[in-house]
């Protein structure tokens, strides 16, 4: 796959630094992408500032992701939904409009198979409730069984290609350079319209 120059932020919703919900999201973040996150964000290291509204470092955090391209929303499965870490963080967005411009790849770790749709069920509209887009699924992996990453490249493979036009599209151009979906004709213009209704 080829490198993407995406902005791509991590948000890691595990009450644990360094943990195996961290290490999960990086490594879809180069699957998806080709490359390591610009930017990992571990509300662990946040803390208490979480409770309140508009602590600084909080506000830098939600900043950064709202200017994202590409965002991973990572979770353990805590009582079958994602973490009260990652809902407190969540929930200094605006509502509607907070996630607005940004795509969202919703990821939930969990120890049994049976709370495999929690990331689409519970995650996922929560995030597009925000105004993220979110092309794909939301991804389930187990604990137990993500390290050797055959789950997280066959989601990559199949789901990949979608994400990264979609992020692509909301690219902001780089200033003297064209952005890549800039091209000209009536192809090209239609098929970013075609894009842009399934993005």
């Amino acid at each position: 796959m080829t490198t993407m120059s995406l902005n791509t932020t991590i948000v890691v919703g595990n009450p644990k630094l360094r943990s195996r919900t961290a290490r999960a999201a990086q490594m879809l973040a180069t699957a998806l992408t080709g490359r390591a996150a610009d930017m990992v964000i571990e509300l662990a290291e946040l803390g208490p500032a979480l409770l309140g509204w508009k602590d600084p470092k909080v506000q830098a955090a939600v900043d950064t992701v709202a200017r994202s391209q590409l965002v991973i929303f990572a979770s353990p499965t805590f009582r079958g939904t994602y973490s009260g870490l990652l809902k407190l963080f969540l929930d200094q967005f605006d509502g509607g409009s907070g996630l607005q411009g940004v795509v969202a790849v919703p990821l939930m770790l969990g120890a049994r198979a049976n709370h495999g749709t929690a990331s689409e069920r519970l995650l996922k509209p929560v995030l597009v409730e925000l105004g993220a887009t979110s092309p794909a699924p939301g991804l389930f992996l187990l604990e137990s069984a993500f390290e050797d990453g055959l789950a997280i490249q066959a989601y990559a493979e199949r789901w990949g290609p979608m994400v990264r036009a979609c992020a692509s599209l909301r690219a902001a151009p780089t200033e003297g350079v064209a952005p890549a979906a800039a091209s000209t004709g009536a192809g090209a213009s239609e098929a970013r319209t075609a894009l842009s209704l399934t993005c």
